[in-house]
């Protein structure tokens, strides 16, 4: 399935339940795809592929979606609610198109925890620029389809203190520095990020500096935002303590 089905129909849905009231935001590789129309075709040369559609929404539109999304098409399992809201998201299926649609609500409770309840209308028909980058920065174990994710997305972006088509860097910033393991786990990702740019043929080296450069002025921004106490004071103990939610296991649970 190609990724322009993926992004279509992502765009389609957030249209209509904007027309029907809902608040709905395209996550993950499809919203980077949606967003990086100058240097998308950098994911297929990469070859990256999407295998479903991620939406944030509100938990008070939480029966509303399941309806709306009934009505687009969709298929919901009831017999797996429990489990499901467990994990802070609904799954929906369109067997016609062997597509599935991940619904969240509110927050990413993943490695870190992302809040969304005050910033899920920054942007249209995506989250903003900023949250795409940290949804992908929080992943410990980040994989190779992420690390792509953030290549394209940083190359097509600037990185400023707006969220007005740029990556808002002061929003970032003041966030790592209330929280270490985000903090941490992000650095070490922008490192990896950097270290990988390389190793794809398809990076020429006007994407490799743009990226490099977007990247080293990342960090000094996080750097030298002020931390809060409880950052210095977890910063103290390190990684000799573990600083993230391990996701994994939470799921074999």
């Amino acid at each position: 399935m190609t990724l322009s089905s993926f992004t279509d129909e992502a765009r389609r849905l957030v249209d209509e339940a904007n027309a029907d009231g809902i608040t709905l935001r395209v996550m993950g590789a499809t919203a980077i795809k949606m967003h990086c129309p100058r240097f998308s075709q950098l994911l297929e040369s990469m070859a990256r592929e999407i295998s479903d559609i991620d939406f944030m929404a509100l938990s008070s539109d939480r029966d509303r979606i399941v309806q709306f999304l009934l009505k687009m098409g969709y298929q919901f399992n009831r017999r797996r609610l429990m489990v499901m809201r467990y994990f802070g998201r609904y799954i929906f299926d369109d067997p016609s198109n062997r597509r599935v649609a991940d619904v969240f609500f509110d927050q990413l409770e993943m490695c870190h925890t992302i809040d969304f309840r005050g910033r899920l209308k920054v942007d249209y028909p995506t989250i903003s620029l900023a949250d795409l980058l940290l949804e992908k920065l929080q992943i410990v174990k980040i994989t190779e389809k992420d690390l792509k994710d953030c290549m394209v997305l940083l190359r097509e972006h600037d990185v400023s203190g707006s969220d007005d088509d740029c990556i808002n860097n002061v929003y970032i910033s003041d966030l790592l520095s209330k929280d270490w393991g985000f903090y941490y786990t992000s650095n070490l990702n922008l490192t990896r990020i950097a270290e990988s740019l390389k190793q794809y043929s398809a990076l020429q080296e006007s994407n490799i500096s743009d990226i490099a450069s977007k990247i080293k002025a990342l960090q000094e921004q996080i750097e030298k935002a002020p931390k809060s106490m409880g950052w210095k004071m977890r910063a103290k103990i390190g990684p000799r303590q573990q600083w993230y939610r391990d996701v994994e296991e939470v799921e074999r649970t």
